[in-house]
């Protein structure tokens, strides 16, 4: 996959093309080779294109196909696959039509959209000016598509691929996402790596660290769907028993979201004191529909004198112990789960970073409670040096201690 533009090249927007075309692809078990951005310099998209026909039996460029004289892509095309470009009469009568109605006088730039290689297949696109171009071309396919992502979409669902479909015979791939939390990747691998070394040949993993999770990818590829899809359900039952405790969900889903089906399945509630969170715990919460049936509310009390105010913290226990200690955040999660009336509450309370550490409690230390109607229990973490990951981490590591809680 090649996309062009100077624009994805100094940073001034993101390829999310590639992104989205890469799931299609693999979802139709066509594997991806390499994903390249380059500039729109005629020589430039050359030298690529000779470069991927070698390596590629399809090749899919996005970009580059506008009216303006920074869309160069067309002109590179009749070079590289020694053409010309002529008027194609489908294109322009779609043109007219498609801007007509919208008050646009047709101009020679417009025309110009209905140039065409002369030994192209072109793909009319029914959401934009700027039509799809497919060749073959010494064994390769290569398709050329406007850069606008619901263009480019509509041209793949319903071009690009069905026309690789009749021409190639691909293979199935199958993919499953487990969702982890409370062991670091190399604890986990350890844990797991007899499961991991009896994997039969045709299922691949992955390990894909983040703030949020350490999820872990099977891939399956094969013939047969269903044995693959049965082969995988079988592995992941497996993994399940070896870290009962570790895994929180599969695919899309959100700690938050899974615990609040509980929470809703038993009837419970749960409310949020927060300080070095800044209220993202209460985010995750609700993000997901539905959540107040469950979740009641939060306080941030990020400064001292509101956990004294709001929270009835009191201010000799901070003054003593600190505001990071076990002792206030355990008092913090009782009396919130008071003031809200809810069944459990969550308090955190931690030093974010990038400064406020001191050597006893370096920055990065996070304490977190998880209050009950007849308990509290309390945790102290320390994750790191970098102020927006510590927030991430310290939301999720206090669901998942709700989430043990509730198992």
């Amino acid at each position: 996959m090649i996309t062009i533009g100077d624009e994805i090249l100094i940073g001034q927007i993101i390829d999310t093309n590639s992104a989205w075309m890469a799931k299609q692809l693999n979802d139709e078990g066509i594997n991806v080779r390499e994903i390249t951005s380059i500039s729109d310099q005629p020589a430039h998209i050359i030298a690529t294109l000779n470069e991927s026909g070698r390596k590629a039996s399809i090749i899919l460029v996005t970009g580059g196909l506008g009216p303006t004289k920074d869309d160069r892509t067309k002109a590179a095309i009749c070079n590289f696959f020694g053409t010309q470009l002529v008027e194609n009469q489908e294109v322009l009568d779609h043109i007219i039509k498609l801007l007509t109605p919208r008050g646009v006088v047709i101009n020679s730039l417009n025309r110009e959209q209905a140039l065409v290689p002369e030994t192209a297949t072109v793909l009319v696109n029914k959401l934009g000016t700027a039509p799809g171009l497919l060749f073959h071309h010494e064994g390769s396919i290569f398709v050329f598509m406007p850069g606008v992502p619901f263009e480019m979409k509509y041209l793949m669902e319903n071009e690009v691929l069905p026309r690789i479909k009749k021409l190639f015979n691909t293979t199935t791939i199958i993919h499953r996402t487990v969702l982890t939390q409370g062991l670091p990747e190399s604890m986990l691998a350890e844990r797991i790596a007899d499961w991991e070394d009896s994997l039969p040949d045709c299922i691949s993993l992955a390990y894909l660290p983040s703030p949020q999770s350490l999820k872990l990818r099977l891939s399956a590829r094969g013939d047969d769907h269903a044995y693959l899809s049965q082969l995988l359900e079988e592995r992941i039952s497996e993994l399940a028993k070896i870290i009962p405790d570790n895994i929180y969900g599969y695919e899309d889903d959100s700690m938050a979201g899974n615990i609040g089906n509980i929470l809703k399945e038993k009837g419970l509630t749960v409310s949020t004191a927060e300080s070095c969170t800044g209220g993202n715990i209460a985010h995750f919460f609700t993000l997901n529909p539905g959540s107040s049936v469950y979740y009641k509310g939060s306080v941030v009390t990020y400064s001292n004198d509101l956990k004294i105010k709001l929270l009835g913290i009191d201010p000799q226990v901070i003054a003593a112990k600190g505001a990071v200690s076990k002792e206030v955040v355990e008092a913090m999660a009782l009396n919130a789960r008071r003031l809200m009336g809810t069944d459990f509450a969550i308090a955190t309370s931690g030093i974010a970073g990038p400064d406020g550490g001191t050597p006893e409690k370096p920055v990065g230390t996070v304490w977190i409670a998880v209050a009950g109607t007849e308990f509290v229990v309390s945790k102290v973490f320390n994750f790191g040096d970098h102020r927006e990951r510590n927030i991430i981490r310290s939301s999720q590591a206090a669901l998942n201690m709700l989430r043990l809680i509730l198992k």
